[in-house]
């Protein structure tokens, strides 16, 4: 099965991401009602970006054929992939990354996101029957010859353990950021609302900080951020935003509210569902330095000299997590 026609497969099942097919609905419902997280609109919203951003034909073909247009494998080798669950097909790029390639893959899904996944490799073990024995789904990684993990800081440390003496990219927590001067107009603020609260917060490349400058006027970001009202609707981001106003009134903590996220000053770039940290910065130097300070931990930056306003959860196929390139390291191996 030569590169072309895995292209072809992968942009041929980029539309039908998008198509109306009575089968793909099922399994997007069903996803829905597994995961609790995975609305219509949020799992309609992942399915829409790595159909445009990531399966388009051309792009794909400009992005793989500098790592594999020449390279013929003897013998492809058997990658074991654990995927995260947080938002819909977060582990997809993974999965593209070694389809191109050209190995085999044994895939550990999460429990929380394994219905859509499971469905799109069936899709294309349909169309290319040979796929079955390239694309199979396991509860338990064993016999892999290399892994490529993702999940929590602590659950990396049993993955460094398991499968540290084999070729591996290993992904710890990540989260995003958002640097603010003050002349935000609303439209970019309301596109920075985009960055905050779509997936409910959950991914990497959500905002869950912001950087400001000294005076920043919150109430114009509050009223930009009534666009996302309706989420304190859902039973279980309004959990979250109960419980944490609950402790921020017993702890007697200063928050800023408009009903669906909770505004506190923090230091950490990671905040809990339905709270957003902010952050003050006197000047440049002393922004840069607090960027610097948590870089390890910052997948994404969104402000006017970095990712623009309402587009970090919109990542191409060459934004990989933790900056590792996922193609690259799989042109390396050899056996």
């Amino acid at each position: 099965m030569n590169l072309q026609y895995r292209i072809d497969l992968l942009s041929r099942l980029g539309d039908y991401m998008l198509s109306a097919d009575e089968k793909w609905q099922q399994i997007k419902e069903k996803a829905s009602y597994e995961n609790g997280w995975f609305t219509p609109e949020f799992t309609a919203l992942s399915i829409s970006n790595i159909s445009s951003q990531l399966l388009s034909k051309q792009k794909l073909t400009n992005w793989v054929k500098p790592f594999f247009a020449e390279k013929q494998l003897s013998q492809p080798l058997q990658i074991g992939i654990i995927m995260a669950g947080n938002i819909p097909l977060v582990g997809f790029h993974d999965f593209l990354s070694v389809f191109l390639s050209g190995h085999k893959m044994l895939i550990k899904p999460s429990s929380k996101d394994s219905v859509l996944i499971k469905h799109l490799a069936e899709k294309l073990n349909e169309w290319e029957p040979e796929l079955y024995q390239q694309i199979q789904f396991a509860e338990i990684l064993k016999g892999c010859d290399v892994y490529i993990a993702t999940g929590s800081n602590n659950s990396s440390r049993y993955f460094e353990y398991y499968f540290g003496k084999y070729p591996h990219i290993i992904r710890r927590n990540k989260t995003s950021v958002a640097i603010l001067d003050g002349t935000e107009t609303k439209e970019e603020m309301e596109a920075l609302a985009d960055d905050v609260f779509q997936y409910f917060g959950l991914g990497c490349r959500n905002v869950s900080k912001l950087m400001v400058p000294e005076g920043f006027d919150f109430v114009r970001l509050l009223d930009a951020f009534s666009k996302y009202l309706y989420l304190a609707d859902h039973h279980k981001y309004k959990n979250n935003y109960d419980y944490n106003l609950a402790l921020h009134i017993l702890n007697k903590k200063y928050y800023m509210t408009n009903g669906a996220i909770l505004l506190t000053e923090d230091s950490s770039v990671f905040s809990p569902i339905s709270q957003l940290h902010f952050e003050y910065y006197k000047n440049a130097a002393a922004l840069n330095e607090i960027l610097q300070r948590d870089n390890e931990k910052i997948q994404a930056v969104a402000g006017k000299s970095h990712i623009p306003f309402g587009h970090t959860q919109c990542p191409g196929l060459i934004d990989y997590a933790d900056g590792i390139n996922t193609l690259e390291f799989l042109a390396s191996l050899t056996i």
